[in-house]
């Protein structure tokens, strides 16, 4: 994503990357595997998603250093009904995560990512932590199945060290019926993230099944990716 020609709107993308910049610097954070992705057109990036999404900055940051690309993310659907948010996320290359814009970006020949544990993982509990919480969904197996693309698998190490997660049920906050989840808290129990490295490594490309494949076939490709995130994820953390 080249930044808008509007003044605002490049102030602020050009803001937001000095911001990713740094916090890559801060966590040292690396990527392994670049060559696996393409210089040009469309590919699915998959993978596992960090604490409260906060990786996700550098991670883009060290895919657009590697490439030149600017990725675009899809982004929790909830968030484009904040009048702010959903003014601001495309400026920084989220996406509503919705089929047809996913559909659209790739026929575009985008890099795109995609969570598919989605809020489940950035609020995770302790316990979830570095667990794949991708509810057996089949969006993202499907979306490559019709887009015709393949899937090229990543895990991120670190991204759930970050903040701490006190068990205290009075620094807890309902996000969901039902659950509350820990208020993170980093450096001096602040806001400061800890200041843990970051390893993000990208698999070799799955070819998806074909568009019209059988959901039996889908819900195998789905874990394929799965099994390959994991075993991505074991490297990182040996990195």
């Amino acid at each position: 994503m080249d930044a808008a020609p509007n003044p605002l709107r490049r102030a602020f993308f050009r803001f937001a990357e000095t911001g990713a910049a740094l916090s890559a610097l801060y966590h040292r954070a690396r990527l392994l595997g670049a060559e696996h992705l393409p210089s040009d057109g469309p590919v699915l990036l998959v993978g596992n998603h960090g604490l409260w999404g906060y990786e996700t900055p550098a991670f883009f940051h060290l895919i657009h250093r590697a490439t030149g690309r600017y990725p675009l993310g899809l982004a929790e659907r909830g968030f484009f009904k904040i009048p702010l948010v959903r003014t601001v996320l495309p400026w920084l290359g989220g996406v509503e995560g919705t089929r047809e814009n996913a559909l659209t970006s790739l026929k575009e020949g985008n890099l795109v990512v995609c969570y598919p544990g989605g809020a489940w993982e950035t609020f995770k509990k302790p316990r979830h932590h570095y667990v794949l919480r991708w509810e057996g969904t089949l969006g993202f197996a499907r979306l490559a199945a019709l887009a015709g693309v393949p899937i090229v698998p990543f895990a991120g190490f670190g991204v759930d060290d970050t903040f701490l997660c006190p068990d205290d049920e009075r620094l807890c906050v309902p996000l969901a019926p039902g659950e509350k989840y820990r208020v993170p808290l980093g450096i001096g129990l602040g806001p400061l993230p800890l200041p843990v490295k970051m390893t993000f490594i990208v698999g070799a490309p799955l070819r998806p099944p074909p568009p019209d494949a059988a959901e039996s076939r889908l819900k195998h490709f789905r874990d394929r990716v799965a099994s390959t995130v994991l075993r991505l994820l074991i490297r990182a953390c040996h990195a």
